[in-house]
């Protein structure tokens, strides 16, 4: 009897202190809403400079065990446009609050790591988003379960919901079979590791000629692993694939390409210097059922200064912020289009500080007959260090400009082999769309030559350009900056021949 007393004294005591327990979590949570949607608004500025959004809570009531309360997304200003969300528009989330130290979200789940809390967060239906949800027989399209730690991190796993939705008077059909994420973030945002998976999605829409085209995208995946520099800059591992992607006009298939993969890695010495790599490739690339080969591009950048890129981060979101709030300027796209570029032209030098590097190698295209390809290495200067006006175009280059070395490869084979399937693909037959295809490129190889933009190399097409302090070499041949562009960019022919040696 006095062991039964003991035990059951042991699970009171127990009870009481996962009681108490739950009940302060309950109130920290409460005291720290508000940094909470602060912190979250904060990162929206920062993802979505161009689309301004704001997040509050509201009806946050607080249990011993449970808590419940709204968050709501609208647009930050209420008389203004937004291309997301329009005034009076909002997108609302339930939340479901489990109080640590042991959810009992996570209880049923066999999870028994303490933690603060866990939140089950259903997309909230109401006018915005009614359409949603009636494709889904009144179901939350999204469902997200959050585990937030006692640091404050957090680990969500997040559900989106099949949908199909069509429109019958203009013949638009979304198709997509759901989605599974993984986000998981520290207390700060700093480190964040995001995974997912979409098994496909269609969408059909109907063209100026009133043919229905369709987009198909069979297995995707992305994730990410990320980090914040010293100066604020995200970099880390990010990768993403397609098994497949499809193009079909009124039932037909236009475009295939298989194998699409894209990866980058960036890191960030002690000097916040910031460099890395971006790769792309295509595995295959089918045109009208006929064969284009296969498709690859490496990229690297190294001695981006990390600093430099937040001030530019910073200063093109303050100045995109007062472009989109100019009356009338979303519903003209070409005035649109000349501000965005004055803003990025006004802050792309700041990308140029402490001179960073360009190098491409390759961009490559390859079918069975041949490769070709492009490289490039580019070295910049920062026009911050250039001294005095620039007097001649010589001078304005190299304020950015501190090398260049490029080289274009077209083996002719190959080149003749893909004009041939083009010739096919509008109708001519197979010989003759060969002796056509032989014929075009062996007469851009002849004008190359002539204009002397190209020479030829035992069976390619070569264009090789460089470029150091004001002397540029063309295929081998030498001449001033203001020769080139005279020649080449404004006007020269093939009986120019004033070069200098």
């Amino acid at each position: 009897m006095k062991k039964t007393k003991i035990a059951v004294g042991i699970v009171v005591a127990l009870g009481l202190i996962w009681t108490g327990g739950a009940w302060y979590t309950g109130k920290q949570l409460e005291k720290n809403m508000d940094q909470l949607v602060q912190n979250a608004n904060a990162q929206l500025a920062n993802l979505s400079p161009d689309l301004p959004l704001k997040l509050s809570y509201q009806d946050f009531k607080r249990g011993v065990f449970s808590s419940t309360a709204r968050f709501v997304l609208q647009a930050q200003s209420q008389t203004q446009d937004n291309p997301f969300l329009k005034p009076g528009q909002s997108i609302e989330l339930s939340e479901s609050i489990s109080h640590g130290p042991f959810p009992l979200a996570q209880l049923k789940k066999f999870n028994l790591v303490p933690s603060m809390a866990s939140v089950h967060t259903e997309l909230a239906n109401n006018d915005t988003v009614k359409n949603l949800f009636a494709l889904t027989e009144g179901k939350s399209p999204l469902q997200a379960e959050t585990r937030v730690s006692y640091s404050g991190a957090t680990a969500s796993d997040i559900t989106l919901l099949p949908l199909d939705y069509q429109n019958s008077q203009t013949g638009e059909r979304y198709a997509f079979n759901g989605a599974n994420l993984t986000l998981d973030a520290d207390s700060k945002g700093d480190q964040v590791a995001f995974k997912g998976d979409v098994g496909s999605l269609a969408v059909t829409r109907k063209n100026q000629l009133e043919q229905p085209i369709q987009f198909i995208f069979n297995n995707v995946e992305a994730s990410a692993n990320t980090h914040l520099t010293d100066a604020g800059v995200r970099i880390g591992e990010q990768n993403v694939s397609l098994d497949k992607f499809a193009t079909h006009v009124d039932g037909k298939e236009a475009l295939v390409l298989q194998g699409i993969k894209g990866q980058s890695k960036f890191d960030a010495n002690s000097e916040q210097k910031i460099a890395g790599n971006v790769d792309y490739s295509v595995d295959s690339i089918n045109v009208d059922n006929k064969s284009f080969g296969q498709a690859k591009l490496a990229l690297k950048l190294s001695q981006l200064d990390a600093q430099a890129m937040k001030t530019f981060s910073e200063n093109y979101q303050a100045q995109m912020q007062k472009v989109l709030e100019q009356p009338g300027i979303q519903e003209n796209p070409e005035l649109y289009q000349q501000a965005v570029d004055q803003v990025f032209a006004e802050n792309f030098p700041l990308l140029l500080k402490g001179g960073p590097t360009l190098t491409i190698a390759p961009l490559s295209w390859k079918n069975d007959k041949g490769e070709s390809s492009f490289n490039l290495d580019v070295k910049f200067r920062d026009p911050a260090t250039a001294q005095g006006d620039a007097q001649s175009i010589d001078q304005v280059v190299d304020r950015v400009l501190s090398s260049l070395d490029g080289k274009l490869t077209i083996s002719q084979e190959m080149a003749t082999e893909t004009m041939k399937q083009v010739a096919i693909a509008e109708g001519n037959p197979e010989e003759q769309a060969g002796k056509l295809a032989e014929q075009q490129v062996k007469g851009m190889a002849a004008m190359g030559q002539m204009f002397r933009l190209t020479t030829q190399q035992d069976n390619n097409i070569v264009t090789s350009l460089q470029y150091n302090a004001g002397q540029v070499t063309m295929n081998g041949e030498k001449m001033s900056l203001a020769q080139f562009l005279t020649r080449f960019m404004l006007g020269g022919g093939a009986g120019d021949t004033d070069m200098a040696p």
